[in-house]
């Protein structure tokens, strides 16, 4: 039996559900709001672009990647936050440029080859399985595709970017980064490009 403070964790951030996903939600959104649009701006995202925003919590980068490219999916595990995400990109959606669907790293629901840019912000540190999700991103990135991650540095496990190399991915970058809201935590990016 779980803890209680697991299942806060897991309801509130892994894969929130219920009033305490939505609090959840709302946290994530205010601490992850800057690390999203930057990672977005750092994506340099083309308007024609197929871009996936994995994990998109609130819809922050779901949102701002919706603004740059004409073909946005989000995909999510949580059904609260793909109904939170999709009231903030209501607009979006109804012009065709985003799309919100249940899913996670290591299930994509995509093509081969389908995918020219991932993002994912502050999800990759709860995946219950690195090989098989950076497995799958490989698959549904076009050859030359960009991947871009980051995470809060504290939260992260060692590893991440040896895994990444062994998933076929080449021109594997990290960096750091210090979101501008007070209090937010640094933030570790992981750039790749699928070989």
């Amino acid at each position: 039996m779980d803890s209680l403070g697991t299942r806060i964790l897991r309801n509130g951030f892994g894969c929130p559900r219920g009033l305490l996903g939505r609090v959840g939600g709302w946290l994530m959104a205010r601490g992850n709001a800057a690390t999203e649009r930057h990672l977005v701006s750092l994506a340099g995202l083309g308007e024609d672009e197929v871009v996936v925003v994995l994990g998109h919590g609130p819809g922050i980068g779901l949102e701002a990647a919706g603004m740059k490219s004409r073909h946005v999916i989000g995909i999510e595990p949580s059904r609260t936050m793909r109904d939170v995400a999709a009231r903030r990109c209501k607009e979006l959606i109804g012009e065709g440029r985003v799309t919100v669907r249940d899913g996670a790293a290591d299930r994509t629901g995509q093509a081969d080859d389908s995918v020219d840019v991932v993002l994912a912000v502050n999800n990759v540190q709860i995946w219950p399985d690195w090989r098989a999700g950076f497995g799958e991103l490989h698959r549904v990135l076009r050859p030359g595709g960009r991947m871009l991650l980051s995470a809060h540095r504290k939260w992260l496990p060692d590893g991440l970017a040896e895994v990444v190399e062994g998933s076929g991915f080449r021109e594997v970058q990290t960096s750091l980064w210090e979101p501008p809201s007070r209090g937010a935590d640094t933030a570790f990016i992981l750039t790749a490009v699928c070989g």
